[in-house]
């Protein structure tokens, strides 16, 4: 059975795969190490048409691994921005300078997962699509179409080990790296979260799911907690048309980003984001932002005067270059904020 999925999956593949900028023709020459890498940090969590742009701007900038180690973090940290979760952004420029001093990327699974900021996924993903090597690949996609494929009930996360084992029962000697992306590409495009367009699939006979008659209901998922919410309130502080901008600090959410001065968040726990003012200043509204654990109500605050400068070391950012200064999301949000309300 595992032969015939694996045949049908990469015939349907070698017609089917989509068009995207870090892979290789399918049944090709093997994609350079380096874009593939790239490529599996900026996906983690994130969806394809969010990466591409991103992806375009860093090959461009930097065209090599040797390129980017030798890029200040700062630069990337900026480029990254809009892309969520930094940490991944830091952890970017400590594997570049590692891979860099290697000599080039390790071609095994094993060596790949030492290097900073790659887990499981992303080392065996690696090793599969950019060094040809056998291992089981299995992100969300692959994930949901395993749980359907075998007919898992069990819900998840407790089904991951039997996902996984199944998933490592099909994938192939010949063309892992193709057979990974090809089983991400049935996840994303056929056998999707919302539908499953089974007379469209290549594995509708083999699926279990399908004999079921109710793969749309697999994977079983648990209930998700209400994520906790927050507010705080960032102050817009500006002179001479450019606002003060600060660094934060360099761990801890947001890390080592360029950023509006703010109260912490937490001053206040819960709360609507509209905190009483004093001392000049007045609100500009409220930005919503939903973090991996939280959810934030940030108040904007400007002052109508000239207020006391923050004890925070910072610097004055020209207004005509804000989108140089590589905000995060939350704290471009609130300089839109601001800056609209002036229109």
């Amino acid at each position: 059975m595992s032969a015939t999925i694996s045949t049908l999956l990469l015939d349907w593949y070698d017609g089917h795969a989509r068009a995207l900028p870090w892979r290789a023709v399918p049944g090709g020459a093997l994609p350079d190490p380096y874009r593939v890498w790239l490529s599996e940090v900026m996906l983690q969590q994130t969806t394809v048409a969010a990466v591409k742009p991103y992806f375009a701007k860093f090959i461009e900038r930097w065209p090599t691994v040797e390129a980017l180690a030798a890029a200040p973090e700062e630069e990337v940290m900026a480029a990254w921005a809009g892309l969520g979760y930094y940490s991944r952004a830091r952890n970017l420029v400590k594997c570049a300078a590692k891979v860099t001093e290697m000599g080039g990327f390790p071609d095994d699974e094993v060596a790949l997962r030492r290097l900073p900021g790659l887990g499981d996924y992303t080392a065996a993903a690696v090793a599969a699509i950019a060094f040809g090597q056998r291992a089981v690949v299995v992100d969300a996609n692959v994930e949901r179409v395993a749980a359907r494929l075998f007919a898992v009930e069990e819900p998840l996360p407790g089904a991951r080990k039997t996902i996984r084992e199944h998933a490592d029962a099909i994938t192939p000697e010949a063309r892992p790296g193709d057979f990974a992306q090809a089983m991400m590409d049935l996840g994303a495009t056929l056998c999707t979260a919302r539908d499953a367009k089974c007379l469209l699939c290549p594995l509708r006979e083999s699926c279990a799911g399908y004999a079921r008659g109710n793969p749309q209901l697999l994977p079983v998922k648990t209930k998700k907690k209400p994520k906790p919410r927050r507010a705080g309130t960032a102050f817009w502080i500006e002179r001479d048309k450019a606002v003060w901008l600060v660094k934060r600090p360099g761990k801890g959410l947001l890390g080592g980003m360029r950023a509006l001065p703010d109260d912490g968040w937490t001053a206040r726990g819960d709360g609507d984001g509209e905190a009483p003012l004093s001392g000049g200043w007045q609100g500009a509204g409220v930005v919503r932002h939903v973090f991996t654990h939280f959810e934030l109500e940030l108040g904007v605050a400007i002052h109508a005067g000239d207020p006391a400068m923050p004890e925070d070391t910072g610097e004055w950012w020209p207004l005509e270059r804000l989108e140089e200064a590589g905000l995060p999301t939350l704290f471009a949000k609130a300089a839109q904020l601001v800056l609209a309300n002036r229109e």
